[in-house]
């Protein structure tokens, strides 16, 4: 099944604070191209093409030489995978293989989702310094007025036909902040609302890296949010001690 067909009908039912979350989400919208800017920020490339002409699926962040950070709903254990970090990928550019490991307490439940995994590539991605993980517990007191920084590659934009909402792909990588909504144990909430000067992501965004603020840390990763990508992205925590526990099996913790 085509992996963004697949998000796509993953409908999670989490209710936080009145939020509904829908699909998982996987691309950046009212953002701009991210260039080289986060270089350590990578795209998961589909064996075969998208009817669409494009390849990649979800996203993720290089924490380590060897440990690519992503969603476990974008993958399966044990399954091969290939990694871009171009920031615009086109076939035959170069990919990176690995391993994919997800918690193995995933889907969990409506308090933690467990949604997080990593891939172990065969080799060490050379020339490409790793983002940082955040220290246990660092979240829990983040001013309301917190700035997020979101990269990944997916849709750049939601349009509204006749036919229903199509969402456009490029396998670019995008990048947009938002600010801080709401926070609980697992997840932040970050608000990506374009009429406050917000910005967040959609499909094909899934695993992929929100920055806190303008730093290289990573706060959480994409995981869901609305299904026409207008209003919330919702987030898992990586500073809380399921994170760090699944974590601390292949990479250096903080």
């Amino acid at each position: 099944m085509h992996r963004r067909l697949l998000a796509l009908l993953l409908l999670l039912t989490f209710g936080m604070g009145g939020l509904v979350i829908g699909s998982p989400a996987t691309a950046i919208i009212n953002g701009t191209p991210d260039g080289e800017r986060h270089p350590a920020v990578g795209g998961l490339v589909s064996p075969t093409q998208y009817s669409d002409g494009t390849w990649t699926y979800c996203s993720g962040t290089l924490i380590s030489p060897t440990v690519f950070l992503t969603a476990a709903h974008c993958g399966t254990e044990g399954e091969r995978v290939a990694v871009t970090f171009d920031s615009d990928y086109e076939d035959g550019d170069q990919v990176y293989t690995g391993t994919f490991h997800g918690d193995p307490l995933y889907p969990g439940n409506q308090s933690d989702a467990h949604d997080i995994a990593v891939v172990v590539f065969d080799e060490p991605v050379a020339g490409i310094t790793p983002a940082r993980l955040p220290e246990a517990g660092s979240l829990s007191d983040l001013s309301r007025n917190q700035r997020f920084t979101s990269v990944g590659y997916g849709a750049y934009e939601v349009t509204n036909e006749p036919g229903g909402h199509r969402y456009l792909y490029d396998d670019r990588r995008m990048v947009a902040t938002g600010t801080l909504n709401a926070i609980n144990p697992t997840w932040l909430r970050i608000s990506m609302n374009a009429s406050t000067g917000n910005g967040g992501t959609c499909y094909g965004d899934s695993g992929g890296p929100n920055f806190l603020g303008t730093t290289d840390v990573i706060a959480a990763i994409t995981i869901t949010g609305d299904a026409v990508c207008r209003a919330t992205n919702v987030t898992y925590r990586l500073d809380t001690e399921s994170a760090r526990t699944f974590l601390a099996q292949y990479v250096a913790l903080p």
